[in-house]
C-alpha cells in the first residue's frame, strides 16, 4: 500500500471508531466526595508535620555540631 493509502485508512478509521478514553464531567460542587477531601487536608497536615519535625532535627544537629547547645 501506499502512504497516502494508509493515511487516508488511518484518518477515515479514527473519525469513524474513535472515543475519548476520558470522560469530563463537571464536579458536584454542591456534594463534595468527602472521603477525598479528607484524605487531602489529613496528607497535607502529615507531611507537614514531617517537614516541621524534620527541620527540628536538622536545626538540633546543626547547633550541636557548631557547638551552639
Amino acid at each position: 500500500m501506499t502512504l497516502n493509502r494508509l493515511l487516508t485508512r488511518a484518518v477515515l478509521s479514527s473519525r469513524v471508531g474513535s472515543r475519548s478514553a476520558f470522560t469530563s464531567s463537571k464536579p458536584d460542587t454542591a456534594n463534595p466526595n468527602w472521603l477525598r477531601v479528607g484524605l487531602a487536608f489529613g496528607s497535607t497536615a502529615v507531611l507537614w508535620g514531617l517537614l516541621f519535625k524534620q527541620h527540628s532535627t536538622d536545626v538540633h544537629e546543626y547547633k550541636v555540631r557548631n557547638g551552639l547547645e
